[in-house]
């Protein structure tokens, strides 16, 4: 009676978490992260626990066939959502309609070979398999896609981690006693459930507090980022410096201010469409170049900042003129117009700063830089604070 009450909650638990999951994917438009997928594992479980309690006792028929073969179904929806929701383009329906036809025609097969505690044996031995599987992948993820949600992650490979053990020790009991072993007054059986309620319970608002946070997250990157490039903005430079400089080996920055030669004449000439072109050029230039952790920013207009982390004023100016070699030798392809355009850029550097408040006053002396190298003929590499240029000359 006890395990009959706990399944007709898990049930109503189950159904109406797949509803709001269901709900969550419809507001969310574009990107759905998984909801979808999450909403129809767990309407395929509360259907499972709907038959269960409609079949009774462990049998061969029709009701429990459906039911063996949704349960092997919803993990596989579960785990299609969390590709989703790590950005990973993962098909539904059909690898979940497939896995349930090929997995009702085995139960047939072993039904007729070994029967009934055979077929209930090997949904045990098959859902311990999965669970083990979705453990060992949870972990793996933990240092790659899912690096930055590393105790979510080891909470969850816990939990599935004991479900998979639970229908280990359900196979081999099931082996031993038969189906006496799946009565809804066995003890385990009451552990059992109790211990699918606990998850019900704790892992369906564990996904919507993952929801949320991701489009928290989604929501300050995009504040970081200029529209247009897809560059970091003032805001989301500043954030990186903080980052760099909480560290405390950090080493110094140095400021490279970057400017488009004659970009006005490149939007009177072909219009600003042909204009947002060169600068989203310009940005992918400078995203392949960078060093790792170096920092790219859009300031404004043509401008572009390059921050340039852990380096010596020669790793600075070559990288400089790295960038500035790059941009004069890559034609610009722009609709519209009968050959793509080439254009070329001037650069101040900054001597080196010790800290996010060092910004400004980079910005300046790089600034200042920059229209000395306007002044000398464009296309140029200057150096701030009143060394040596290391200027290069018009092209």
């Amino acid at each position: 009676m006890a395990a009959n009450l706990i399944v007709g909650m898990l049930c109503v638990h189950l159904l109406c978490f797949a509803a709001m999951f269901w709900l969550i994917g419809r507001r969310l438009q574009g990107n759905r992260l998984g909801m979808d997928a999450f909403a129809l594992g767990n309407a395929m479980l509360g259907l499972v626990y709907i038959l269960q309690l409609l079949g009774g006792p462990a049998g061969w028929d029709a009701l429990s066939v459906a039911n063996h073969a949704l349960t092997v179904c919803a993990p596989v929806a579960y785990w299609v959502g969390a590709m989703r929701f790590f950005g990973r383009d993962a098909p539904l329906f059909r690898p979940v309609l497939a896995l349930g036809l090929a997995y009702a025609v085995a139960q047939v097969l072993v039904q007729w070979l070994a029967g009934p505690v055979a077929r209930y044996a090997m949904l045990s031995l098959v859902m311990a398999l999965m669970f083990l599987a979705m453990t060992v992948a949870v972990v793996h993820a933990m240092r790659g896609m899912a690096r930055d949600l590393r105790v979510e992650m080891a909470f969850f490979a816990l939990l599935i981690g004991g479900l998979g053990v639970l229908n280990a020790v359900k196979c081999v009991l099931v082996a031993q006693g038969g189906l006496a072993a799946l009565s809804m007054g066995s003890r385990f059986q009451v552990v059992f459930y109790i211990y699918m309620s606990f998850l019900a319970t704790v892992l369906a608002p564990t996904m919507i507090w993952l929801v949320l946070r991701r489009l928290t997250d989604e929501l300050r990157a995009t504040a970081a980022r200029d529209p247009l490039t897809q560059l970091l903005n003032r805001r989301g430079l500043l954030a990186g410096l903080e980052g760099h400089f909480r560290a405390r080996t950090a080493g110094p920055a140095r400021l490279l201010l970057l400017d488009i030669d004659h970009f006005k004449r490149i939007n009177d000439s072909h219009g600003h469409q042909a204009g947002d072109v060169v600068l989203c050029h310009i940005a992918e230039v400078l995203r392949g170049a960078l060093r790792s952790g170096d920092l790219a920013s859009r300031t404004g207009g043509e401008e572009f900042v390059i921050v340039c982390l852990d380096a010596d004023d020669a790793g600075a100016m070559r990288l400089a003129e790295r960038l500035r070699a790059a941009i004069e030798q890559q034609a610009v392809p722009v609709p519209g117009a009968k050959e793509p355009l080439r254009c070329t850029v001037t650069i101040g550097l900054s001597r080196a700063f010790h800290g996010p408040d060092g910004l400004d006053a980079a910005m300046q002396e790089a600034d200042a830089a920059l229209y000395r190298g306007k002044a000398s003929g464009r296309n140029r590499v200057e150096q701030g604070g009143g060394a040596g240029t290391g200027a290069l000359p018009a092209a």
